[in-house]
């Protein structure tokens, strides 16, 4: 049991404290190197560039700097560089059109060390001068340019600042990547207004020209179902005459039915009529000629409307049943 537990001791020390601490001592004398990915370590000694790592990775220094690895942590100096893809967005760089509007453009574009010394040694601030080339670019290329071709070709713009400012930033050690004409608009406020009233004034007029177009068409329609209801209301009218026609000569040709048929509409009239009915003896032509007498033009009055006389009701027959 005792054998076991110092073995476990031995290895647990030896796994957990001797072989971490044996690794920082040979990190601190320069034996290797781990590089992130995405990273470059460029050492330097006596004021000369010694080495450049940029392939992420265990890397032995002594087969890439020689005797020179054992001190260049202790007297030279490691810069670690991040060679990951940036991105920069510089809003609203003043330009004019060739109508003289003056415009902003936002320009957004992405760049990434290519070079780690030129980096490091030929400009002190690299990304704040691609910064200033890039608008320079963006100001000098995209200056007098119509308005139209401004407000649409982006594509072309971008591809025009990025072909400007390439050549120059990859001598500072900065590669430009994607370059992308973000946005275009107007920097004058009172322009501004006047474009949204033209515009507004414009929407009215073709709201108006809509809505007038519209009115015309419902006219137009309207009158023609007018015209067509109108054809078929004369064609039905004179339809009628020759229907009532048909029937009546259907009806003619039986005597019997014609003469109660005349008979019934003539009744009907009469019931329907507001005229005075007068009964009076068959047998008294000169009673006729004094109630005759008695209604003049001059004395007439309105007639009241005829009481309409009922047939006596017949009470309807009771049945016994035992």
């Amino acid at each position: 049991m005792i054998p076991f537990l110092i073995a476990a001791g031995a290895t647990f020390f030896a796994g957990f404290v001797l072989m971490p601490a044996l690794l920082v001592l040979a990190r601190l004398l320069g034996l290797y190197a781990v590089v992130p990915e995405r990273r470059c370590f460029v050492y330097m000694l006596f004021g000369k560039v010694v080495a450049t790592i940029d392939e992420p990775g265990l890397h032995i220094l002594i087969t890439r700097m020689g005797w020179r690895a054992l001190i260049v942590n202790w007297m030279g100096t490691r810069h670690v560089l991040d060679m990951r893809l940036d991105q920069e967005y510089l809003r609203s760089q003043p330009v004019n059109s060739e109508e003289g509007a003056p415009m902003g453009i936002g320009i957004w574009y992405e760049m990434f060390i290519s070079d780690p010394v030129s980096y490091l040694f030929k400009n002190t601030d690299p990304r704040g001068s691609l910064a200033a080339n890039v608008s320079n670019s963006t100001v000098r290329c995209l200056s007098n340019l119509p308005l139209a071709d401004m407000l649409i070709n982006r594509h072309a713009m971008s591809s025009t600042v990025r072909a400007e400012v390439s050549p120059k930033s990859h001598e500072w050690g900065y590669k430009l990547g994607s370059v992308y004409i973000r946005k275009v608009h107007f920097r004058d406020v009172a322009m501004i207004k006047q474009i949204e009233s033209k515009v507004v004034n414009r929407l009215r007029q073709v709201t108006s020209a809509i809505k007038q177009d519209g009115a015309n068409q419902v006219s137009i329609i309207t009158s023609t179902a007018d015209r067509q209801a109108a054809v078929e209301f004369a064609k039905a009218s004179a339809m009628r005459p020759h229907i009532v026609g048909a029937a009546l000569d259907q009806i003619s040709q039986d005597a019997e039915v014609a003469n109660a048929l005349f008979a019934v509409l003539e009744t009907q009239k009469i019931l329907h009529s507001e005229g005075r009915v007068t009964l009076m003896p068959a047998s008294s032509p000169l009673l006729a000629q004094l109630l005759a007498a008695q209604v003049t033009p001059s004395t007439q009055s309105p007639a009241p409307k005829a009481a309409t006389v009922s047939p006596p009701v017949t009470p309807p027959p009771t049945f016994y049943t035992s």
